[in-house]
């Protein structure tokens, strides 16, 4: 056991910590003055819930019940509007046995029905399992059957995705056309439970006052194999919503599109601050970057929420279709992947100095982020580290590499993730902190970068090559839509690097050439930098979250 003055000591520094916290999500409007009779009514909800995710809407819906929360293919929902329709989800999965401890799975693309789940389970006590929407059919089975789902939510489109045995696993369609696929397969739907709901007053849909603090679970991308369920913790103070806007200048009540997809610990992440500063959030169920913008200029959004492919989507439009009022836009975040040096100088240039890239990952939540301007000056830096976080860079004995160093990135915050749900996984832990898997380095400003995953370093005829370095400066040559890079086994020098090349719309895309390619970086980067294959793909193979998956490029040896 730690002596009492150390204990003493981090106590003190949390308290700092907290007081410090207060800042920003007052400066938000997240703490402000109102009515004492809502006050009351937040404290009893601030009882019930603390701070879980579906708290945060019950929270929203006692201070501001007619403000709009919800905007999506559907049409619109205030605050109260979806406190209320959770609550009676809620009622009603009570009244069909579900009890705090069970666990719910959810399937869905980003629209009410997914908050509403999101506030029920919180009512309810029960885990919320979020599955991947680009999942296979086997891989469901054996995350349905792993995490012991009882009752699986999903959107009708998913139907025929779902393996043909789910065992006592309960169906509703959370997002339907019609009703008709619901009836034939003899499920029920989001929409009834809630409108058939018992009334308050039944036994059987009687709720807790103050439910189990359930688990949010996210699965892991699935590149390979079967994801692994990853245990989010709750919120246990506003610490987590500080630590976002000490770096994101969001504003409370405004207007949010987010295109990022919920199930993702991004899209999560997005929307639980966004609950908390009681925002508009516009939904849409399949994203389109002519549609996207279209949106955010209809409703004056002030944020946008994406992932990078769906950047890089929205400013490779047409400029025709790019003719749109963005004058309320201040902050276009992206996070859960790279983002090529191209891309990103693209944005800013077109855009205005509005960019803010998140570095984090599903079992870290957060580590760094990085604002337009330091962007500008740096556009392949993943920033500096929110308040309350502590990023480090250590050396495989676990000693503090010096600035300009490469080494492994461990990251410490409150919201790091509590293990798998898988026996025998873990992440690598340095006492508080987490190994997030990828390599990085500080430069004399302090400022954040990463060199690659620690897995993704190939050595090539003795020399360090890092595949991300390569892609960054192939993002920034005419003609080049988007690139990935990995290493492949070679005779000679054990690896040697591919590159796969998605050429643009246009001359400069048909014009380039293999050695178009090569000639670039060899350029830009050292000469064992330069790819020895380099083969042209009409797209690269990507999951739901936009990730390149690497075992789906084809072997350059066979093309």
């Amino acid at each position: 056991m730690p002596p009492l003055s150390a204990l003493l000591r981090s106590r003190l520094s949390e308290t700092r910590d907290l007081a410090k916290g207060l800042i920003p999500i007052t400066k938000a409007g997240i703490v402000a003055p109102m009515r004492p009779d809502r006050l009351g009514k937040l404290a009893a909800a601030w009882y019930r819930f603390d701070f879980t995710p579906g708290g945060l809407i019950a929270f929203a819906a006692r201070r501001n019940p007619d403000h709009l929360a919800v905007i999506d293919d559907a049409g619109s929902m205030t605050y109260g509007e979806l406190d209320e329709t959770s609550e009676a989800l809620a009622r009603s999965l009570s009244a069909k046995g579900v009890t705090a401890g069970d666990r719910i799975g959810v399937l869905a693309r980003n629209h009410r029905g997914f908050l509403q789940l999101i506030g029920a389970s919180a009512r309810l006590g029960t885990d919320l399992v979020m599955l991947n929407t680009g999942a296979s059919s086997g891989q469901l089975g054996e995350v349905i059957r792993e995490q012991k789902i009882r009752w699986l939510f999903l959107d009708e489109e998913f139907t025929e995705t779902l393996p043909e045995d789910l065992g006592d696993v309960s169906v509703a369609l959370s997002w339907t056309e019609t009703v008709k696929t619901a009836l034939r397969n003899g499920w029920t739907t989001q929409d009834q439970l809630i409108n058939k709901a018992p009334d308050t007053e039944s036994p059987q849909a009687k709720l807790p006052g103050r439910p189990r603090r359930g688990k949010t679970i996210v699965l892991t991308s699935g590149t390979t194999g079967t994801p692994k369920g990853a245990r989010r913790p709750e919120p246990r103070s506003w610490m987590p919503a500080s630590a976002l806007l000490s770096r994101f200048p969001l504003k409370s009540k405004e207007v949010s599109f987010i295109a990022a997809p919920i199930f993702h610990t991004w899209g999560f992440a997005t929307i639980q601050i966004n609950l908390a500063l009681r925002s508009t959030l516009v939904l849409q169920r399949k994203f389109s970057p002519k549609d996207t913008l279209r949106l955010v200029a209809k409703h004056k959004a002030a944020s946008l929420f994406l992932v990078p492919t769906m950047l890089h989507r929205i400013i490779d439009l047409p400029a025709e279709d790019r003719k749109v009022d963005l004058s309320a836009l201040r902050v276009v975040a992206a996070s859960g992947s790279a983002i090529p040096t191209g891309l990103v100088k693209r944005t800013l240039s077109e855009l205005g100095p509005v960019l803010y890239n998140l570095y984090g990952s599903t079992e870290v939540s957060w580590a760094a982020i990085a604002t337009p301007e330091e962007l500008l000056e740096h556009p392949t830096t993943a920033g500096r580290a929110p308040l309350g976080t502590v990023v480090k860079i250590l050396d495989d004995d676990g000693n503090e590499a010096p600035t300009g160093e490469i080494g492994n990135i461990f990251v410490g915050n409150g919201m790091i993730f509590e293990g798998y749900t898988r026996d025998g996984e873990d992440r690598h832990r340095h006492g508080n902190l987490m190994s997030t898997g990828d390599l990085g380095h500080f430069n004399d400003e302090g400022l954040l970068f990463i060199d690659g995953r620690s897995d993704d370093m190939i050595v090539s005829g003795g020399e360090n090559i890092y595949p991300r370095e390569v892609e960054n400066v192939l993002s920034e040559l005419d003609g080049v839509l988007e690139a990935a890079v990995i290493g492949v086994d070679d005779d000679s020098f054990g690896k040697r690097l591919a590159a796969y090349v998605v050429r643009k719309d246009g001359d400069a895309g048909n014009e380039l050439t293999e050695d178009d390619v090569k000639t670039h970086v060899k350029q830009k980067l050292a000469r064992f930098s330069v790819p020895r294959d380099v083969v042209f793909l009409d797209e690269l193979p990507r999951n739901a979250t936009g990730k390149v998956v690497p075992r789906e490029l084809p072997d350059p040896d066979n093309n």
